[in-house]
């Protein structure tokens, strides 16, 4: 196993980072060009958010696949594939002008994207020590922020100033340069060993993770939380550009350098699990993150930012910490119950897209808070139900630990 701070954990970290970087620069590119999208054909906010949506829900239905698949041919080999498949996608986007068309490069898009983000943690688990997972978790998810912000904020200054053709070409060869540095230092796995020809194996072991209520209700827990984020976020792009602030989508774009307080707090989930419960770290992100919309109600742009800052960083604590949950207790076949706990992520990802952009076009930033406050209340009783399973295995593994010592 490869332990913290040797060379090859240097190189893993680093690889993963970047790989994890372009994937959400690219799945998030179209976020803040939305309100511009939807004026170019003339559609409303619901309808153009399956630019986004188709995405992400093609991401969420192919994360399971991938993951069976790279239980036969291998993490590097999967993750690589869908790296050099981003660009290529990217490239069919500029072909016609057609909406749908843009929908469906889109869902193709979450299906390059997918072969990389659900086997990348599976990879870690399996190559690094117990010290290294845990820190380097943390610089993974970071990543994954720091490429949402790069990629939203790269969409909406170019489209403000080019149009969003050269915002798509510009990010498919940056994807192509950098896919080819991840390939040159990503290490060839060393204690992975291939299952061919186990498909129906792989299938109990989906059905076994979704009957085991410890991972699921994190899994479950990750999804909602995911559905509040970054839907928040496409709402707050609407209110920015609409009156009184009439932003431009490039200035409005800047609203995501507020991920920055998620990539901070996701790396401070390492400290916190060494030193208390990953359940109670759930639930102060997660009251963290309500907070931040509630201050978000002042129709002011500072007290936005602000509001935003604490999302980022009550969702990004809550979902480092979930994440971690399920690739930790996850018994058996890891790489598929990550990428359940991912299914389910963006899956509430894409749903809450429309349920909160419907509560927007209803009632404004107003109705967004009553609908959001019913997610958050949803949240907090998985919280509950997950801390009383863990609660009743420790007590199951205690009864066991006495009959064995009598």
């Amino acid at each position: 196993m490869i332990e913290y701070g040797s060379i090859e954990y240097k190189k893993v970290t680093w690889s993963l980072a970047l790989g994890s970087f372009l994937v959400f620069c690219n799945l998030y590119l179209f976020q803040p060009m939305l309100p511009f999208m939807a004026q170019h054909f003339t559609v409303s906010e619901t309808q153009i958010n399956w630019l986004l949506a188709a995405s992400t829900l093609a991401l969420a239905l192919c994360l399971v696949p991938w993951a069976v698949g790279s239980e036969s041919f291998g993490r590097r080999k999967v993750m690589l594939i869908g790296l050099f498949a981003i660009p290529i996608v990217g490239g069919l986007m500029l072909i016609t002008q057609q909406l749908w068309f843009l929908v469906a490069a889109r869902a193709l898009m979450g299906i390059a994207i997918a072969a990389f983000a659900s086997v990348a943690v599976a990879y870690m688990v399996e190559e690094l020590d117990a010290k290294a997972f845990a820190r380097a978790i943390g610089g993974y998810i970071a990543a994954n922020s720091l490429g949402g912000i790069a990629g939203r904020i790269a969409g909406g200054i170019l489209t403000d100033a080019y149009g969003w053709e050269v915002a798509v070409a510009s990010m498919a060869v940056f994807t192509l340069v950098c896919a080819l540095l991840v390939s040159y230092m990503l290490p060839a796995q060393k204690n992975f060993t291939p299952q061919r020809g186990l498909f129906f194996h792989h299938n109990r072991a989906l059905i076994k993770h979704i009957k085991n209520k410890t991972i699921w209700t994190a899994m479950l827990i990750g999804g909602v939380n995911f559905a509040l984020f970054v839907n928040l976020y496409s709402v707050m792009g609407f209110r920015l550009v609409s009156e009184p602030h009439n932003l431009p989508i490039g200035l409005a774009s800047l609203i995501f350098v507020c991920y920055l307080a998620g990539t901070v707090s996701s790396k401070l989930t390492g400290n916190w699990t060494q030193r208390k419960n990953p359940i109670s770290g759930m639930v102060t992100g997660t009251i963290i993150s309500m907070l931040g919309m509630l201050v978000a109600l002042v129709d002011s742009i500072p007290f936005m930012l602000i509001g935003l800052a604490l999302i980022s960083f009550g969702a990004f604590f809550t979902h480092t910490l979930a994440y971690a949950w399920v690739s930790q207790n996850a018994t058996h076949a890891k790489a598929t119950a990550t990428a359940l706990y991912l299914v389910h992520y963006y899956t509430g990802g894409s749903l809450g897209g429309f349920f909160l952009i419907y509560c927007w076009q209803h009632g404004q930033w107003p109705a967004v808070v009553a609908g959001g406050l019913i997610l958050y209340a949803i949240i907090f009783v998985l919280c509950y139900v997950l801390s009383r399973i863990e609660q009743r295995d420790k007590a199951e593994l205690a009864t066991i630990d006495v009959q064995m010592c009598k």
